[in-house]
């Protein structure tokens, strides 16, 4: 009998499996609806960027209003129906505006067809907030372990930058040679194959759920294929609970510094790196593609080395070493005025932000209750995207305005606005790095978690002092360069 291919286990390799069908799905209809916005619908018109720039503003407000109060109710409904009803939602909606999308284009004005790709990209991202927490949970049930748990974050997020490799390309040709509905169709498909992977996943039952202090008993109580009900008051009552959880562990608040800082540092790179390569590395404008396959390849390194990095130093060293590693490399970065030597650095500063963004899923998995696990990533995600946008319309602005003109040099090292900014970005990332050492302990991994437990061990809602959770799908992100 020929050997099957497993990841870690056969229910691991049945999920991931789904997520890289669907995560290849979505770059495909991400980079069509930029297409379609950018040549079909806004055409030549002055306003094409901004509404272009409508997509994105569409997912990150999906992010921040919905991603806060997602958590409540991940917390206390069965995960495995919130990840198949998430894909037969996303699916259906994406079917609807594949169908719809058959008619001409001169059949609808401008701003209706904008319309309807923003609803469905504003309602695609929303359910993506309680798919991503969910999913987060089921694979904390699966994982046992630092080293599975890092393998597994390994894993996801190599398949996450094989997707961004290779989505963009395929997307292209399928929208310029088959039509906006062929693509949009392969997310559509992508959807239902991720709805039958989750299906064939034996999921072990979750542990239920305590009521919020001062909240009434949701019916059904989050047992394991009940989901519960909340009214207004009891999802706020969680809500509070949560964020009171988060605010009482001062090493969830650290990992958030982290990915906060680091965010603001990476973020100028995503927003200013156009601009770096064009004129501090000289490369010709259509070769930018390189870059994004640069970093692709850096991610894919690092998140297949992962597991064995942390299973050899432990996650709290690979974290704080990768932030020192990283920050140092983009100041190397900032520095270069070689194609060569520019593309090359930037493969290797992708490679330890993506081991320490790695890292961070086991240490997050402890310090999270099983409890408390969907509201922990529904407050991790909104803050580094926050951080996120902040950083690009802050160095943005920056090297528009206020450096525009800037020219200076530090120990005799000439800079310019570009690279000033970015080696900046790369201090901040090497302080948040000095600042990990001192703030994570050399300790095993539950005892930042159990000494804060036991402070109050009878408050209704808290963990057990043995609580521990959780890896891999959905970490909330730790600073990552975004392909461009």
């Amino acid at each position: 009998m020929a050997p099957r291919l497993t990841l870690i286990s056969p229910d691991f390799t049945r999920l991931w499996f789904g997520q890289a069908v669907s995560s290849l799905g979505d770059m495909v209809f991400s980079t069509t609806l930029m297409l379609w916005v950018a040549t079909v619908l806004a055409g030549e018109e002055t306003w094409a960027p901004a509404a272009v720039s409508g997509v994105l503003v569409a997912g990150g407000t999906a992010v921040l209003v919905v991603g806060p109060i997602a958590g409540v109710f991940v917390d206390r409904w069965d995960k495995r129906r919130i990840m198949l009803g998430t894909e037969v939602l996303r699916g259906a909606l994406v079917a609807l505006l594949t169908a719809v999308a058959f008619l001409p284009t001169d059949a609808l004005p401008a701003g209706v067809w904008l319309a309807l790709v923003y609803g469905t990209v504003l309602v695609l991202h929303a359910a993506a907030r309680f798919f991503a927490p969910a999913r987060f949970t089921i694979i904390a049930d699966l994982m046992k372990g630092d080293a599975d748990r890092a393998r597994a974050a390994g894993i996801t997020q190599a398949t996450s930058q094989t997707a961004l490799i290779l989505g963009p390309p395929l997307a292209a040709p399928l929208f310029f040679a088959l039509g906006v509905q062929w693509a949009l169709l392969f997310n559509a498909l992508s959807y239902l194959v991720s709805y039958l992977a989750i299906r064939s996943v034996r999921i072990p039952p979750s542990p239920k759920t305590p009521p919020a202090e001062g909240a009434a008993p949701a019916e059904g109580g989050g047992e394991q294929g009940t989901p519960a009900k909340l009214g207004g008051s009891g999802v706020l009552a969680e809500f509070v609970a949560g964020l009171r959880f988060f605010g009482r562990s001062k090493f969830l608040v650290a990992l958030l510094v982290f990915a906060v800082i680091g965010q603001f540092g990476v973020g100028a790179l995503n927003t200013l790196n156009i601009f770096f390569t064009t004129g501090n590395l000289n490369m010709p404008a259509h070769l930018f593609g390189y870059v994004g396959m640069a970093i692709g390849a850096g991610g894919i390194i690092g998140a297949l080395c992962a597991g064995r990095v942390v299973q050899w130093i432990g996650a709290r060293r690979t974290t704080w070493m990768g932030l020192l590693v990283s920050g140092a490399l983009l100041i190397a970065y900032s520095r270069q005025s070689s194609l060569l030597g520019g593309l090359a650095l930037l493969v290797l500063f992708t490679v330890p932000i993506t081991m320490l963004n790695t890292a961070m899923a086991p240490l997050l998995l402890t310090a999270a209750s099983p409890a408390y696990r969907g509201r922990v990533v529904a407050v991790f995600q909104p803050m580094t995207q926050v951080a996120s946008m902040l950083a690009a319309a802050l160095s943005g602005w920056l090297a528009g305005t206020v450096l525009s003109d800037f020219e200076g040099s530090v120990a005799g090292i000439g800079f310019g606005p570009i690279d000033m900014i970015l080696a900046v970005a790369g201090l901040v990332i090497l302080l948040s790095g000095f600042y990990a050492r001192l703030a994570l302990p050399e300790t095993g991994t539950a005892e930042p978690v159990r000494a804060e437990a036991e402070e109050e061990p009878g408050k209704a809602g808290e963990p057990g002092a043995g609580d521990t959770g959780r890896a891999a799908a959905a970490v909330p992100p730790a600073p990552r360069p975004d392909r461009p």
